[in-house]
């Protein structure tokens, strides 16, 4: 199943080609690296010339930049229904929004009615917050844990920009591990849960995460503490260079690890992954993902 990111006004995939993608994030365009893109540009070389600013690669023993053709603002705001948030070129050459998520976003606020009632969900790896505000927005009560505390600070300025500051949500700067094995033992439990973990990472403090070594660790400690009642959980995982051949094989080893940690849970599992497309019809793959929730009553 392949899932393409749904139009919305504020991001637009304008082209890709030579290894780049040109994009428009709000009103400011922009050129990032992207290896999936081997085919030629559709559009002519004066458009993307055009750019407000372009990520270099990193090369050996020098990491990667930007280089600006015009003066930018140090973020700007961009928005999606009834979310606003900050777009700001970082030094990975992310700008803290990944347009192919919406597709998790609005996944995640229809689940609301469907439990009938607020719900107890916990985002793990939730970096600038933006599945963690769809939740809040929706009605859902949210424990958002990240590693990174500039991350955790820009999803909190996040929350406010979206006017959501008065919605319970509660900001952890933990390792999610560290965090979720000590919910299991508390008795704590979760009806929804959002996992987006890295494929490598630290923790705050030195934590190492290797997802191959961690990520069955981790879905046993989330397993411990889901609810009796779950009404949705989803993983997420990026598409690399490496990966991005054995898209339909990591689909498959997410639903199956997924089904796993859910083990007699009555809920529907689904697989996919998500993937943004050009006006010329080319796509990119952007992550893979299992998704679960709970059975339709006249199932």
């Amino acid at each position: 199943m392949e899932r393409l990111t749904p139009k919305w006004d504020d991001y637009e995939l304008l082209d890709s080609g030579g290894g780049k993608k040109l994009e428009r994030f709000g009103d400011v365009t922009l050129i990032r690296p992207e290896a999936q893109a081997t085919w030629r540009p559709a559009l002519p070389k004066q458009k993307w010339e055009t750019a407000d600013a372009e990520f270099l690669k990193a090369k050996p023993a020098k990491q990667g930049e930007w280089r600006f053709r015009r003066a930018l603002q140090a973020r700007w705001e961009m928005r999606r229904n009834a979310l606003r948030f900050w777009a700001q070129p970082s030094p990975s050459g992310h700008v803290g929004v990944f347009p192919d998520q919406a597709c998790h976003w609005d996944w995640i606020a229809e689940r609301t009615p469907q439990a009938g009632g607020r719900l107890n969900v916990l985002s793990l790896f939730g970096h600038t917050g933006l599945a963690t505000l769809a939740a809040a927005a929706a009605g859902q009560e949210v424990t958002h844990v990240d590693a990174s505390r500039k991350a955790v600070a820009q999803a909190r300025e996040n929350q406010q920009l979206s006017g959501l500051s008065e919605r319970p949500v509660r900001w952890v700067v933990e390792d999610a591990l560290t965090f979720v094995k000590r919910e299991a033992r508390r008795g704590n439990r979760y009806q929804g849960m959002i996992l987006d973990p890295p494929r490598f990472g630290r923790g705050p403090d030195g934590e190492i995460w290797k997802l191959k070594d961690s990520l069955p660790e981790l879905l046993a400690a989330c397993s411990a503490a889901l609810s009796t009642t779950p009404v949705f959980v989803l993983l997420n995982l990026y598409v690399t260079v490496v990966t991005r051949k054995r898209v339909e094989a990591e689909a498959e080893a997410l639903r199956q690890a997924l089904q796993k940690m859910l083990r007699d849970s009555p809920m529907e599992i689904s697989s996919g992954e998500l993937g943004l497309a050009d006006p010329a019809g080319r796509r990119i793959s952007a992550s893979v993902f299992a998704r679960a929730q709970r059975k339709q009553a006249n199932a």
